[in-house]
């Protein structure tokens, strides 16, 4: 009789037991967050995600910034988690190609994120699906120096004929028109790629970092005739000098605008610029005809082809979708949200940021090294800082490139 009562109480314990276990669902979610700010920032979204959904049980998996690029390849071919991070655009098109993303657009369908994160629709878009959810991104643009503005007596130019006329002023006054620092090539691919979109437009852009188009074809000479326009204007050590070697010259007066990213913002005001000193602007129209694209690199979470608990990771990506969400995470991570709807704090940067690129109808691009395959974006880049030292040796670089065209696009 005392094995019989011990026997049924053991039985109501599981019993009982049985409906918390079954309660708790895992979602795994692979990031490459390792450095402190970013990882505090994806540490309470789990942490809000939990809480709303108290039966999910998030783990994170947090990898540093390189070895993420080889793990991920590893990861979704062998044991898929059931979030990862990544990037928007061409980053995400080798995945999305090999059948290792899964298609989320029920996700922007059932919560209106085609209205909400518009901006960067067309850069999660691949044959008419969405592949993945942004969550962040900031922006490129002009960055000047205001003070050298009032001291040459010109105003920002919003058109490149207004902005060469101004060059010619800065020029007479013996100021670099624009500076950049080309030592590590990347800086002078954010010139190409906006002279790219103001030439041409959005989609001819992601067709010819795509490989559709070919460097040696006429629509491309016209980005170089634009390029060259501007260079009598460009620091001439820019070649020798990295981007926080051309920070100064902004800072000091020596040049009085930088096309870059707005993670130098914090460079600039260590130099010694404060919000009055230090202007942005968004680069200037060269054809009026063609929607504003911007530049503006996006990180993103996607699903796995092979997730065990596509179910839960979809409300993850639509949880991360929010507006709320996103004004707090991005408050943590300093950068912009995504979703229209979405508030950014004081920061008058941040602020110009969020207004142009939630505003950019025409599309927003992601960088010419995310955008290009590596091999194709290195010899451009490449190509790139020759044609800013060496003009007249056009042919032979877009030869160069067409060449590597061919070879990158036919693997």
């Amino acid at each position: 009789m005392v094995h019989l009562r011990k026997g049924l109480v053991l039985a109501m314990l599981l019993s009982t037991a049985a409906p918390a276990f079954a309660q708790s669902r895992v979602l795994v979610f692979n990031s490459n967050a390792s450095d402190p700010a970013p990882k505090a920032a994806f540490e309470q979204l789990v942490a809000d995600f939990e809480a709303e959904n108290p039966e999910i049980d998030v783990q994170v998996n947090t990898f540093d910034h390189e070895g993420y690029k080889t793990a991920i390849r590893n990861f979704l071919t062998a044991d898929a988690p059931d979030v990862v991070f990544w990037f928007a655009g061409n980053r995400m098109r080798p995945f999305v190609d090999a059948g290792q993303f899964m298609d989320v657009s029920d996700v922007w369908a059932e919560h209106g994120l085609t209205d909400s994160l518009s901006s960067t629709l067309s850069a999660m878009t691949i044959d008419d699906k969405q592949w993945g959810v942004p969550f962040t991104y900031y922006q490129w643009g002009v960055y000047m120096n205001r003070d050298v503005y009032a001291q040459v007596g010109v105003e920002p130019a919003d058109t490149w004929e207004g902005f060469l006329a101004n060059c010619e002023a800065f020029k007479a006054a013996g100021i670099d028109c624009l500076t950049t620092g080309s030592k590590a090539l990347w800086p002078v691919a954010g010139l190409f790629d906006y002279l790219s979109l103001r030439t041409n437009g959005y989609d001819w852009h992601m067709q010819l970092t795509n490989g559709e188009i070919p460097w040696t074809d006429d629509s491309v000479r016209a980005v170089f005739a634009e390029f060259e326009k501007v260079l009598p204007y460009v620091s001439a050590n820019h070649a020798a000098i990295d981007w926080q070697d051309a920070v100064s010259n902004l800072v000091q007066g020596k040049a009085a605008n930088y096309v870059m990213g707005n993670f130098a913002v914090a460079s600039f005001k260590d130099g010694g610029m404060t919000d009055d000193s230090l202007g942005f602007m968004s680069f200037p129209t060269i054809n009026p005809d063609i929607p504003r694209a911007e530049e503006a690199p996006t990180d993103t979470l996607h699903i796995p082809a092979g997730a065990k608990n596509p179910d839960d990771a979809k409300l993850f990506l639509a949880f991360a979708a929010r507006p709320d969400v996103q004004t707090t995470l991005n408050a943590a991570l300093g950068q912009l949200p995504v979703n229209a709807e979405a508030t950014v704090g004081d920061d008058p940067f941040l602020q110009a940021g969020f207004e142009m690129l939630s505003t950019a109808e025409g599309g927003i691009a992601q960088f010419f090294d995310r955008d290009a395959p590596p091999e194709m974006a290195k010899a451009g880049m490449e190509g790139f800082q020759e044609f800013m030292v060496r003009p007249e040796r056009l042919d032979a670089i877009l030869d160069r490139l067409e060449r590597q065209r061919q070879r990158v696009y036919a693997q």
